[in-house]
């Protein structure tokens, strides 16, 4: 890889500023280009999105200096991080712990995508130097980049540029997967250990995730090692054959797909105590009639009515109950999407007898009634822990960690005071809401961060470096644009 020189430090630094500056974008349409026009803009735009990474990089780099350690909670002290849950979080030495959520809140991202992009600025930076000057001329793209970061991510700084000294010249006429095998070949042969770290720390930060596929349907993907997940694989393929020789006659992809969740749900004489499963189901009256296309939600997971009605089809045919140790749980909510009350079955049934307990002769009339409500949100407490009539509402209405994408399931979640109760903050519905552990944590312990709840659950959150971002209840629309400002100019008098 070739490079300009100037004769003097001075010149050096201007021929890599020149070449680090963005090329000319004619934008001309694209229906007047050719097919060598076409390919040409479409180099420029790879080196500038190349450059725009690097620039990324420095960034986050910038931002992580700007955040030292010093204001986060320290050993022995209140608020201190526990390790035994994640002992592989990003820690970057001598920055702030809570640098990866704002980082996330700048580039308005999950937490795991703004530290991953943190780790590869950092390796970059402290380990392939030569690679990182490459990014910023535009000489080798980000995709190819990304693979020797994350190839040598775990290895020292010296190893790592001795394998980018081999491995760099040659990178952009390697197809990224193989780029990435010929560098961990170099790494094995400079130093064979090296590979064996790579799998420890591999290891440690190994996970089970499950993603949103759409059409209702998620991939559950676990980390493990290779020899597991071929044993895995193969268990699972001999039971769908067997399965198949026996005459089922489903594809064989949708067997061993029904088979991993079996042995899941149901293993066979594991001697585990048993599991019981947490299935929140969210959906809207018109959809379940069929008077509504509009689907609900399974854990988070959008589905279709259709969906819906036949899962619900399946357990009425059951005998539709509260189930041991579970509920069943009535959300109303107004024509914008506010939940306006929770109510239990047994809960409902009984307001629906009672009726109004002021007017109990208009209950007789299902239409209109005399117009009293006889259900609201939960009444305030003046005690610090919340009701369980509260916890129900607040957990129905929010549905996961209300931090800006995070997204946590409810069921991992606390209900936290959004002004502090010990600053006044009454435990109250408009005053409370979903935050998974680590952005507890964060609204609690971490300097300069602000959170702000309107009476419909709209929450507010600002980062130290003042960016809001804003989050609504699942379901709650946003409110209707303020109408423009009156403009005498355009409405002239009628004579």
């Amino acid at each position: 890889m070739q490079r300009m020189a100037g004769t003097s430090m001075v010149e050096g630094f201007l021929f890599d500023w020149v070449r680090t500056q963005p090329e000319p974008d004619p934008r001309l349409p694209v229906s007047w280009l050719d097919d060598e026009e076409v390919a040409a803009e479409l180099g420029r735009i790879q080196r500038h999105r190349a450059r725009e990474t690097a620039r990324e990089a420095e960034l986050i780099l910038r931002l992580a200096e700007l955040r030292p350690d010093v204001d986060d909670p320290q050993p022995g002290t209140p608020g201190t991080r526990s390790r035994t849950w994640r002992k592989t979080d990003p820690e970057f030495a001598g920055v702030s712990e809570f640098f990866p959520d704002e980082l996330a809140h700048a580039i308005n991202l999950g937490r795991g995508t703004a530290a991953f992009r943190a780790r590869r600025a950092y390796t970059w930076r402290d380990n392939l130097p030569a690679t990182f000057a490459a990014l910023r001329r535009g000489e080798i793209d980000d995709r190819r980049a990304g693979v020797l970061a994350d190839a040598l991510q775990y290895v020292s700084s010296d190893l790592a540029r001795g394998v980018e000294s081999v491995v760099l010249p040659e990178a952009v006429d390697l197809s990224p997967s193989a780029l990435r095998r010929r560098a961990l070949e170099v790494l094995a042969e400079l130093d064979a250990t090296a590979i064996d770290q790579r799998h420890e720390e591999a290891k440690q930060s190994a996970d089970v995730r499950v993603h949103d596929a759409g059409d209702g349907m998620a991939t559950l993907a676990a980390d493990m090692t290779a020899e597991d997940a071929a044993a895995c694989v193969d268990v699972i393929n001999q039971l769908a054959q067997m399965a198949k020789a026996d005459g089922d006659p489903r594809p064989i992809g949708q067997i061993r797909t029904a088979i991993h969740a079996m042995l899941i749900l149901r293993p066979a004489d594991s001697g585990l105590s048993g599991v019981t499963v947490k299935l929140a189901v969210t959906a809207a009256l018109e959809g379940l009639e069929g008077s509504s296309a509009g689907g609900g939600e399974v854990n988070g997971f959008a589905i279709t009515a259709a969906h819906l009605r036949r899962l619900l089809r399946r357990v009425a045919a059951l005998g539709l109950t509260t189930p041991e140790g579970g509920s069943l749980t009535f959300a109303l909510t107004d024509d914008h999407g506010r939940l306006l009350a929770t109510v239990t079955a047994a809960e409902l049934a009984r307001l629906a007898k009672r009726g109004c307990p002021d007017h109990p002769d208009d209950g007789s009339d299902t239409e209109t009634g005399c117009g009293c409500p006889v259900l609201e949100p939960p009444p305030a407490t003046d005690g610090y822990e919340p009701t369980v009539a509260q916890q129900r509402f607040v957990k129905t209405r929010d549905r996961r960690c209300r931090t800006p994408n995070c997204g946590q399931r409810v069921g991992w979640s606390d209900l936290d005071h959004v002004a502090p109760h010990g600053q006044g903050g009454g435990t109250t519905c408009s005053n409370l809401c979903c935050l998974c552990r680590s952005h507890h944590r964060l609204k609690t312990f971490a300097r300069g961060w602000t959170f702000r709840m309107d009476q419909d659950g709209t929450l507010h959150v600002t980062s130290p470096s003042g960016i809001t971002r804003t989050t609504r209840p699942p379901g709650l629309r946003q409110p209707d644009p303020e109408p423009p400002p009156y403009d005498s100019a355009s409405d002239p008098p009628p004579f």
